[in-house]
């Protein structure tokens, strides 16, 4: 698309080993107390107790845990799941306790929340309104005892409603897990400003009608981007698909794109470069821009963009907060945007892909046209008409945000 969405953020998660950091010391985990067993990963890098996983290694060095995949352990905002992600920058914090207990600033207390009926996620805090989390502790079985900062010197760390805004974007790519995030969120306007990467004149046209997606007849893909409305009231957990259009909204495991870069753009502050962050943040002060890069196996593939807005309820992982009436305009920008973008230097605007008046409960199209294959796109959202969203990025159930699909 010339304009589509498709974020190369699909990021396969890492199948071969990676050499340990120097002067790491490694270790497998197992759980005790409320739920016990052996603590093992998902394909994503979600660490789980229960279910027939094998056990996982993992390796700490100066506090921070990475996996022997070579990703880093984090606590995802804003329900603080340890999961290990791809790309990620490892979140600091962790020790091994003279006993060998995982401490995060001097605490080994954990919480095991079931995610299903057998397996279970691991958290630093109990995550809202799961009534079924019970407490653990997590054990080397003596292995690197004494490794990590000094506990003493570190304030144990809480959850917050507010949304945790981290610098690095999100590259892990299989939804899973299970938990409910806080919905007391104070979202923080930002705006985005990415530079998207020029394409075809005229590749990318903008539709003023706001009637919802219609089937398509064809299945060759569209020789222009158009952009059109496809909201259906979702009646379950995930987001609705445009009945009988050859684009789904829905995300197709292996069929679409995540943001690679998210960054916010303020009108108040047209000089701060926020860089990017986790979270989206679309509001009266602030846009958000996201970087997709289009895969060049899309090549002479239909892609549409599509903006899946959750009820509360249904997410396990992730939260937003929503206020206002008005819409979300979405415009893809003349070239692709970077982590230095501000409201003053970002992108100028190519051309207008759609206005979306959003509710909780909908899976909207933007647009749909030929996939840009090998490019990097970026699309900015912002608001009008008073309308007020944070949400952080997701694609756990039920997936959250601006993704691209692949038809």
């Amino acid at each position: 698309m010339t304009g589509i969405l498709l974020l190369a953020g699909l990021v396969a998660g890492a199948s071969a080993a990676a050499v340990p950091p120097a002067g790491s010391c490694c270790f497998q985990l197992t759980a005790a107390g409320g739920k016990a067993g052996t603590v093992g990963q998902l394909g994503d890098g979600q660490n789980r107790v229960g279910g027939s996983y094998p056990p996982a290694t993992y390796c700490i060095k100066n506090g921070a845990i990475t996996d022997a995949h070579g990703r880093g352990c984090i606590l995802t905002p804003p329900t603080t799941q340890f999961q290990c992600d791809t790309g990620a920058t490892p979140t600091p914090g962790f020790s091994i306790s003279s006993s060998g207990q995982v401490q995060y600033h001097g605490s080994n207390q954990f919480y095991a929340c079931p995610a299903t009926n057998s397996e279970y996620n691991l958290y630093t805090t109990p995550v809202p309104n799961q009534k079924k989390c019970v407490k653990v502790t997590l054990s080397t079985g003596g292995k690197c005892m004494g490794s990590g900062p000094s506990s003493s010197s570190s304030k144990k760390m809480t959850s917050t409603s507010k949304p945790v805004t981290s610098t690095k974007p999100m590259t892990s790519t299989k939804p899973s897990g299970s938990m409910k995030p806080s919905t007391s969120m104070k979202p923080t306007s930002m705006k985005t400003s990415m530079k998207p990467t020029s394409t075809k004149p005229g590749s990318m046209k903008p539709s003023s009608s706001t009637k919802p997606m219609t089937s398509s007849k064809s299945t060759k893909p569209a020789t222009t981007m158009k952009s059109s409305t496809s909201s259906k009231t979702a009646s379950t957990s995930k987001p609705a698909t445009a009945s009988g259009s050859a684009c789904k909204t829905s995300l197709v495991p292996g069929a679409y794109q995540t943001p690679h870069l998210i960054v916010p753009v303020s009108k108040s502050q047209p000089d701060h470069a926020y860089g990017t962050q986790y979270n989206a943040t679309i509001s009266p002060d602030k846009c958000t821009i996201f970087n997709f890069d289009i895969p060049q196996s899309y090549a002479g593939k239909t892609c549409t963009s599509v903006f899946l807005f959750p009820q509360q309820k249904d997410l396990q992982t992730s939260a937003f907060t929503f206020s206002g009436a008005g819409s979300i305009s979405f415009d893809e920008l003349a070239s692709a945007s970077t982590q230095q973008a501000t409201y003053k230097n970002a992108p100028a605007k190519k051309s207008h892909l759609n206005t979306l008046a959003v509710k909780p409960g909908n899976g909207y199209v933007v647009a749909t046209g030929p996939c840009e294959a090998g490019k990097k796109i970026s699309i900015e959202a912002c608001s009008e008409g008073g309308l007020s969203l944070e949400y952080f990025e997701d694609w756990n159930p039920s997936p959250i945000g601006l993704f691209i699909n692949k038809c």
